[in-house]
């Protein structure tokens, strides 16, 4: 006999709602198991690929192998512009994306990346947690279509220099590789550098054939990626960072029923917080690598930011006015 879509659906309630006090294996868990594919651009041992793993191992065994995850890493669905599109089809269930991507396509969400909100790792870790940094991802569902699950970040951010610098101020005139979100963008303008975008595969000879004068990364990518072995000088800026939000498609998350939802939102939030434990607790020990690299290791600690701050404030508070909700907190940090 030839059922139908319905017929085979209420028939398969029916044998499930009957089998189930007999101690049969329920048929409508097996109808609802799910595989999340999980996309990011970090590379395998990274702390953002190690969290992602960590919450899929932990979903699976919570739901006894029902919900699972596979995390591609390394950008092997595409770059974080191509995850956004596959997240908004419902082609992608999950991405790992970075703030830079987020705030490019929504101005509020890129005042997270301003300059100078905190001047430390250990400060960034608080300011992703309060209220003012969590509720950027608000509007991710009208503007995007997807759903923020929360923040992760990176430590602040370095600059790597083929020549002698020591301070901001001497970054006037340099080539310079940095992520190409507009707010880095127009911060490094500010001081004078000559803002360079390169793909993330060639900065490494970029930086050994002279295309540029420096880059700027967080120091954990940046060990990861050895990029002492082209540079004469380490500059820790203390002035950015680049978070992340697990995000869910929201034509996934509007398919899920409530109890999973909280049970994913749970899941991710330990997965960041150890993510972000792990970052305040090993730059430390990255550093003292760097330092024992042989590369010139500097710190930007005299440099007094409040000119950049006001002209950089100026030109992005109109577009951003949740910067300066940002910066309250984090000088309470």
């Amino acid at each position: 006999m030839t059922l139908s879509r319905r017929h085979f659906i209420q028939s398969t309630a029916i044998a499930a709602a009957t089998a189930a006090p007999l101690g049969f294996p329920s048929i409508v868990r097996a109808a609802d198991a799910k595989e999340f594919r999980l996309g990011l651009i970090t590379p395998a041992g990274h702390s953002w690929n190690r969290a992602a793993l960590q919450f899929g191992e932990a979903l699976k065994k919570e739901t006894d192998g029902r919900l699972s995850v596979t995390v591609f890493h390394s950008g092997q669905l595409g770059n974080e512009t191509a995850m956004m599109q596959q997240l908004q089809s419902g082609a992608l269930d999950m991405g790992w994306i970075q703030a830079a991507e987020l705030g490019s396509r929504v101005s509020s969400v890129a005042a997270i990346n301003a300059p100078y909100l905190v001047r430390s790792t250990p400060a960034v870790a608080k300011l992703v947690k309060t209220p003012a940094a969590l509720k950027l991802l608000e509007v991710l569902p009208r503007e995007t279509g997807t759903i923020g699950l929360g923040w992760g970040i990176t430590g602040m951010r370095a600059v790597f220099a083929t020549k002698d610098i020591s301070a901001p101020t001497d970054l006037k005139g340099m080539k310079l590789r940095i992520n190409p979100t507009p707010v880095y963008r127009d911060f490094y303008q500010l001081l004078g550098a000559a803002p360079t975008p390169i793909p993330t595969p060639a900065v490494f000879d970029a930086m050994s054939n002279g295309q540029v004068d420096g880059l700027e990364a967080d120091i954990e990518f940046s060990w990861n990626q050895r990029f002492d072995k082209v540079s004469k000088t380490l500059l820790q800026m203390n002035a950015l960072f680049m978070p992340f939000a697990p995000l869910v498609s929201g034509r996934i998350w509007q398919a899920m029923d409530a109890k999973d939802k909280e049970l994913i939102r749970k899941l991710v939030a330990q997965s960041l917080d150890a993510q972000i434990n792990d970052i305040v607790t090993t730059e430390a020990g990255l550093i003292e690598k760097f330092k024992g690299s042989g590369i010139a290791f500097k710190t930007a600690g005299n440099y007094n930011p409040d000119g950049i701050i006001q002209e950089f404030d100026k030109l992005w508070l109109p577009k951003a006015p949740q910067i300066a909700e940002l910066r309250k907190a984090g000088a309470t940090l």
